[in-house]
Order: structure tokens, then C-alpha cells, then sequence
């Protein structure tokens, strides 16, 4: 892989890295195509065991390697790194990185260990490849911030870039995920995306944030989530917010099923 990467840029070309779980959809091949508008793009699918808890869906985490090549040679992808786990964590292997602050809520007060995976399997995804430019989507917010606090924070010297949700057209985020919804859970799904829409007005029109968060966990609720958090954050620490006087951020998790669904929208 670095060899590759090395003859690219030693022929003047930008190396861009889409790092992925595999489960490849539309979603994940915007990626693809925003890195092909830049430079050689490189896509990795590693399902990464230390970013799941032990209660989390890691063993049945959707894998179809062969599939994600095709679809990645049919969109015109450079290179695909697919790393074993022993290559990832090899025997001996005692290194975490963990980010301060940012991970504190949101996901990291569910998922704990979560972001130390995330940032641990990045870094080495990253030094690995060594790309000029990482591509996220946006639909993970806070492992989207997390990334960019390590890599500036490790002096990496790569620029980490936020990509926009894609959405199905009734406004559901694609997700590797959503495969695991009944029919009956992916029709009340987008009621997530709308109330975050809804939330997001309130926030813009100047509504305090607690009245609105409160009005749409109800309304989620007695649509069948299970509500873990929805809040208005700064954009920038992730920190909550009572009124919106800045770039903010309206995050929320949600259990539909035994489905984690996540997803945000701008303030």
C-alpha cells in the first residue's frame, strides 16, 4: 500500500483515503466519487473489534468483502487496503488513543471505548496509508470531530474532510445498518431525520434547545424509538447549548428494534 501510494505522489498525484466497515453503500460511494474528483482514491474496509462494546453487534456487523470490491472497481475506485486483524492488532499490541472532551456525551456516554477504538483504528488506517486528504461522512458527527481533534492534536499533517449525510429520498440516513430494520421499522425510520429537522427549525428561530429536545424525544417515543439522547450542540466541542448563537449541531441516538440508528443535522 505504501508503495503504491509513494509512486503516486512521486508522479504528482494527491492520494485520497475513504476508510470504511465494508457493507458498502451509496452513501460510502459519494465518498468514493468526492475522492476521484481529487486525486487517487483508496478505500479501506476494516471491521474494527475494538470500536464495539461487548454487548454491540460486532459478530453479525453485515461483510461481504467480494461485493465491496465490485461495487468499488465499478465506481472507479484506485486501490482498496483490506487488513486482517492481525495485521490491525498484532500479538503484543498496547497502544490506545484516547481523545479528551469530545467524547465525554453523545455516543461516548453509551458506547464507552468507543471513540478510543475509532481514534486508534484511524491513526493507524492514516499512518498506514499516508493519503493527503481522509474523507468522513457527516452522518457520524462526533466520530467526525474526534478524528479531526487526534489528527491535529498528533500533528499528522492530513486533512481530515467532512462529507454531507446521503439520504434515502423519505430522508433516512444510509447506514451498513439499516438492512437490519423490519419493513414496519424502516417505515416509521424517517420520523428520526424529521423530527432533527423540526428540532433544528426551533433551535434556528431561536427556541430554547430543552423545550425543543423534550418535544421531539416525545414525539420519537410515540413513534416506537427507544431515545438514548437528542441534544443541540456546538458544532465545534460538541458541548450542549440553551439557545443557538453559533454554528451548532442537532445530534441524536435512537434504538428502533434491536436497530441503533444515529444522525444530525446544521443549526
Amino acid at each position: 500500500m505504501r508503495a503504491q501510494v509513494a509512486a503516486w505522489r512521486a508522479a504528482g498525484e494527491r492520494v485520497v483515503l475513504v476508510p470504511t466497515m465494508g457493507a458498502l453503500h451509496a452513501g460510502h460511494l459519494a465518498l468514493v466519487a468526492e475522492a476521484r474528483r481529487e486525486g487517487r482514491a483508496v478505500v479501506s474496509i476494516f471491521v474494527n473489534p475494538t470500536q464495539f462494546g461487548p454487548s454491540e453487534d460486532f459478530s453479525r456487523y453485515p461483510r461481504d468483502v467480494e461485493a465491496d470490491l465490485a461495487r468499488l472497481a465499478e465506481a472507479g475506485a484506485d486501490a482498496a487496503w483490506t487488513p486482517e486483524v492481525v495485521t490491525m492488532y498484532p500479538p503484543g499490541f498496547a497502544t490506545r488513543i484516547e481523545v479528551a472532551g469530545l467524547t465525554d456525551g453523545l455516543c461516548g456516554a453509551f458506547r464507552p471505548g468507543h471513540f478510543s477504538g475509532v481514534a486508534t483504528v484511524v491513526t493507524k488506517l492514516l499512518n498506514q496509508v499516508r493519503p493527503d486528504v481522509a474523507l468522513f461522512g457527516e452522518k457520524d458527527f462526533q466520530q467526525l470531530q474526534v478524528i479531526r481533534r487526534a489528527v491535529a492534536d498528533l500533528d499528522m499533517g492530513i486533512e481530515i474532510r467532512g462529507v454531507p449525510t446521503i439520504r434515502e429520498a423519505d430522508g433516512l440516513a444510509l447506514s451498513s445498518r439499516n438492512r437490519y430494520l423490519t419493513p414496519e421499522e424502516r417505515s416509521a425510520a424517517p420520523r428520526l431525520h424529521a423530527v432533527l429537522a423540526a428540532v433544528a427549525a426551533a433551535a434556528r428561530n431561536g427556541a430554547e434547545t430543552a423545550e425543543a429536545c423534550a418535544s421531539g424525544i416525545a414525539e420519537l417515543e410515540a413513534a416506537g424509538f427507544r431515545v438514548q439522547y437528542l441534544a443541540v450542540c456546538d458544532a465545534g466541542t460538541l458541548e450542549p447549548v440553551a439557545r443557538v448563537a453559533g454554528p451548532a449541531r442537532v445530534l441524536a441516538a435512537a434504538y428502533l428494534g434491536r436497530t441503533r440508528l444515529i444522525d444530525n443535522l446544521p443549526v
